[in-house]
């Protein structure tokens, strides 16, 4: 049977069209949101990331300010792909609420300060690398966003039960 250019695509389309996709994998006509409160600017953003299967750079470069060091108001680019966990996580809680963010990108001179007053602060924390952040998600109970994050199995999740928020991060699967 002959394989023309025209038929491959037919075929292979309707094949991606039957695997499930998340994370970078977004389809074609996908659009993927998500709404921020800065719990310590008080700034919110909603950011609509990917359209039509594609990450929109403009969109990001309003996320990297939004996330930025708000100690120090340095803006570091963030992990997209941490944006689609969030976005994951916001699926299996099958919630569209607006995550609120504690921290999420930290200058080096910032974690140092941090670290030097806390021992819960990695000396080379992804923060540092825009690929954690800090959350809750309004309206749903921070242990079950922490058990949905887990679920997930995409990167470090921490709960901070005496702080009440979330760390997620793109890094090795981890949870403390």
């Amino acid at each position: 049977m002959q394989w023309g250019r025209r038929r491959f695509l037919t075929v292979a389309g309707a094949a991606a069209a039957l695997i499930p996709c998340g994370g970078a994998l977004a389809s074609a006509a996908e659009r993927r949101t998500l709404k921020f409160v800065h719990t310590h600017t008080g700034e919110k953003l909603s950011a609509c990331y990917v359209a039509g299967g594609s990450y929109q750079s403009q969109c990001l470069l309003q996320v990297n300010r939004f996330l930025r060091d708000f100690r120090t108001g340095d803006i570091h680019p963030i992990d997209p792909a941490l944006l689609d966990v969030l976005y994951d996580l916001q699926v299996a809680a099958n919630r569209d609420d607006t995550f609120e963010v504690i921290s999420a990108y930290r200058s080096p001179r910032t974690n140092s300060q941090l670290r030097s007053q806390s021992s819960g602060v990695a000396e080379h924390s992804l923060h540092i690398e825009g690929k954690a952040i800090d959350i809750r998600l309004t309206g749903v109970p921070t242990t079950k966003v922490r058990d949905l994050a887990l679920s997930l199995r995409r990167g470090g999740v921490g709960y901070y039960a005496s702080s009440d928020f979330v760390h997620v991060d793109t890094g090795r699967v981890r949870s403390w």
